[in-house]
């Protein structure tokens, strides 16, 4: 999982010192300083912070810079474990248990930035569900790392699209042939009924259209 630097925590303990402790701010610094081990329980707290705006009755005026110089969080990261945890809070709510976070060992945590990508994954509309349910065993049940599970997913959006695209051919060429066949058949009802032509050409026609017509089926 992703670490805070020596520095970051360093700085996070001097704030520490200067609050009370149990109090939300506190509980939130502290939860950042065991980030690699608890993302989860930073994200609910964050998720808190984000949702009621209490980074302004601590003097500051936006989350961004909140998270960037009192916990030592970069924004894209901040942004992620909001994402990452409303989405465990609607779609795997089991994860957020007291009794899961608590007992949980870091390798069995998946990262944040892996649910994120199952959250991605979720929202895709070139995966079906089999795709997704593949996507998060990757992450819930086996704890891939985060590279390996975007690759994964690369992999199987690629794949669908180019059946898709293959899909969309097979459809366009029907429809053509299906329009032809109906242009031949009406020009074929002309001929029988007008005998322009000789009999062996109507024949000719005939033989076409079922030939198409195998194509289409």
């Amino acid at each position: 999982m992703t670490q805070i630097k020596t520095k970051s925590i360093r700085g996070i303990e001097q704030k520490m010192e200067e609050l009370e402790p149990g109090s939300i701010r506190y509980n939130v610094l502290e939860q950042a300083k065991g980030f690699k081990t608890s993302w989860i329980a930073l994200g609910q707290m964050l998720f808190s912070v984000w949702k009621d705006k209490l980074y302004r009755e601590w003097g500051y005026q936006q989350f961004d810079s909140y998270v960037s110089k009192e916990i030592g969080v970069r924004k894209q990261t901040a942004a992620k474990l909001l994402r990452s945890y409303s989405f465990l809070e609607k779609e795997e709510p089991r994860y957020l248990s007291r009794d899961f976070v608590e007992g949980a060992q870091a390798s069995s945590v998946p990262t944040y930035e892996s649910v994120d990508l199952l959250r991605r994954a979720n929202d895709n509309k070139d995966l079906d569900r089999k795709d997704y349910a593949k996507i998060r065993k990757y992450v819930l049940e086996e704890g891939k790392d985060a590279s390996d599970v975007r690759k994964d997913l690369t992999k199987m959006i690629k794949e669908n699209r180019d059946i898709d695209d293959e899909q969309e051919k097979m459809r366009r060429r029907r429809t053509v042939l299906k329009r032809f066949v109906s242009t031949l058949k009406s020009v074929r009802k002309e001929i029988k009924y007008s005998k322009v032509l000789p009999q062996s050409i109507l024949q000719d026609a005939e033989r076409l259209i079922e030939r198409i017509e195998a194509e289409i089926t």
